[in-house]
């Protein structure tokens, strides 16, 4: 006889499968051995793609990494206790950026909280105000109807997981699993896993003039996209033939309006003034110039728009926006004489400032020939991977400086970039980019990832962001072995707060003491000495160090299984 605890993890698998729900992570624990056993013979049936880690952290970022590239909710299957908590940094990165998760939970039941029971707490209260929904079910017993329950549940989850994470939490009494056996083919109805959003899920926003708005292309307007603004926003920008300001990881980071020099333009008092309009997608993160243009036009009486995207919160810098639409629509044919080529003249500009920096010159050798026998520079690093990125190709990028550096001069490129940009944090860089390239590479209805679809996936990371995630390498036997390159440059520390103010804490060392850290590289740089080899052969990935220009382009083209490439960065 199948137990309880069985019948409805069934059930609830089922219906998430159905509801088009295929990619599932687990953490293995006790209390959760009826979800595992059951995603397991979901898998060998053939019927869902499942990935197991043995940490928790690790394995929710890499259902966000799935999630992201799939656009389709990912599961990530935990036990009891401390497990929980660990879930919490991928679920603030996708709470802040509208990705689709769903935490499974396993939870005991009522009668043992509260009682100092081991490995029991109260695992709503560890996620509250951090997702979306939370569905909290108690232990089942066997009763009719508990399996239909569930059901629901599940179709109400993944609903609502359009708006980012959601927590469904499923207490299990004893006994904890038995035998089950994958129902006959004709049970499964599998759906898109996609949904329109328009369950109540309880959230406010903070203002709202609208759902739809209408612009017309007679204004001189700057479109700003940040991460998750989609192709929508470039598309937008050529219909009004303004200027787009787009980051890199924006998704709209190509065509004809774009202006990569946004912060110098951004700033200058010429564009500052012409403006009339402002339209922002997505979150921008990745420069102080955008906010405080945003911020200098609302007050100056410039129109500011800003169109909603998942996450938890819509872009207003300084509490300056008024006007939030859900999408914009574009009538009319652009004005030749003013607007488009007010804004001609700042594409043309950004081109110059391309095409400068294009035109440096080759390093010479003290003999005077020419070489590339130099050591790599951070604007080496990030041209090459920019470069070697095809269409076909996903890139990843670290929340560290090298995502500034590439934002910076990066030419436009119509190729899909990722990063953890809803709270821009170091954690889960390598799982959310290995969740990324399994997603890529075995793509719906599955398949062997290292074989199934053409494109690498790339991450480009700092050392102190490689470091903080290297247990994101562990793949444990039986695991599918992602083509991703993970890129590393190593300049030995947190470099980034050399470029900010806190830089002018910093002094120089007195003479006696060389080698002694200062009191600002210990707390800010916090400089590192570990052996990236060593740490990357232990996992059992390829590793390649690239010590200069000549070899660099070769080391990151292309990628036969998971592989790190260190590349030594100057301070």
């Amino acid at each position: 006889m199948t137990a309880p605890s069985t019948r409805v993890a069934a059930a609830l698998l089922i219906a998430l499968l159905n509801e088009g729900v295929t990619d599932f992570v687990l953490a293995p624990g006790s209390r959760s051995q009826a979800l595992a056993l059951v995603a397991a013979e979901l898998e060998s049936a053939g019927r869902v793609h499942l990935r197991v880690r043995i940490d928790e952290r690790d394995a929710a970022f890499l259902a966000l990494g799935l999630a992201k590239e799939s656009g389709r909710p990912a599961v990530v299957i935990t036990t009891s206790g401390s497990a929980v908590s660990n879930l919490q940094p991928a679920v603030l990165e996708g709470r802040h950026s509208g990705v689709p998760m769903i935490l499974l939970t396993a939870d005991r039941p009522e009668e043992l909280h509260g009682i100092g029971t081991n490995q029991t707490t109260d695992h709503v209260g560890l996620l509250a105000g951090q997702v979306v929904r939370t569905f909290d079910i108690g232990a089942a017993t066997g009763d009719h109807g508990e399996e239909e329950a569930v059901g629901a549940v599940a179709r109400e989850a993944v609903a609502a997981a359009v708006r980012g994470p959601v927590h469904i939490n499923v207490a299990f009494a004893e006994p904890l699993s038995s035998p089950w056996t994958v129902p006959p083919i004709e049970t499964f109805t599998v759906g898109t896993g996609l949904s329109d959003g328009s369950i109540d899920d309880g959230l406010e926003c903070e203002s709202s003039n609208g759902d739809l708005l209408v612009l017309r292309p007679d204004r001189r307007t700057v479109v700003i996209a940040g991460a998750g603004a989609g192709e929508r926003a470039e598309e937008c920008a050529r219909q009004l033939g303004a200027v787009l300001f787009a980051e890199v990881a924006s998704g709209a980071h190509f065509g004809p309006q774009l202006v990569v020099p946004y912060r110098a333009v951004a700033q200058d008092s010429e564009f500052v003034e012409g403006l009339d309009r402002v339209l922002v997608f997505g979150h921008p993160t990745l420069s102080r110039e955008v906010p405080w243009l945003v911020e200098r036009a609302a007050l100056a009486g410039v129109d500011v728009i800003v169109v909603r995207t998942p996450g938890a919160e819509d872009y207003n810098p300084g509490h300056s926006v008024r006007v939030f639409v859900d999408s914009i629509e574009v009538l009319g044919a652009t004005d030749e004489v003013a607007t488009q080529k007010w804004a001609d003249g700042w594409v043309a500009a950004s081109r110059a400032f391309l095409a400068r920096d294009e035109d440096e010159p080759m390093a010479t050798s003290p003999t005077g020939e020419k070489t590339l026998r130099v050591p790599v520079t951070r604007k080496n690093l990030v041209d090459a991977v920019w470069h070697s990125t095809q269409a076909a190709d996903r890139l990843v990028v670290a929340a560290s400086r090298l995502i500034r550096e590439l934002d910076a001069v990066a030419p436009g490129k119509r190729i899909v970039v990722h990063a953890n940009r809803g709270l821009a944090g170091l954690d889960g860089t390598i799982s959310t980019a290995v969740g990324v390239a399994l997603a890529h590479s075995s793509g719906p209805g599955g398949g062997d990832a290292a074989t199934s679809r053409a494109g690498v996936t790339r991450l480009l990371t700092g050392d102190l962001a490689f470091l903080h995630d290297v247990g994101g390498l562990a793949l444990g036997d039986g695991e599918e072995r992602p083509p991703l390159l993970v890129i590393v440059g190593n300049d030995g520390g947190g470099t980034i707060f050399d470029e900010l103010e806190v830089a002018q804490s910093r002094r120089p060392r007195p003479a006696p003491a060389q080698n002694a850290l200062s009191r600002y590289d210990r707390v800010m740089l916090t400089p590192q000495t570990a052996s990236i080899e060593l740490l990357v052969r232990a996992y059992g990935w390829e590793y390649r160090r690239v010590e200069s220009c000549d070899d660099l382009d070769a080391a990151i083209s292309a990628c036969f299984g998971p592989t790190v490439v260190e590349v030594p960065l100057a301070r």
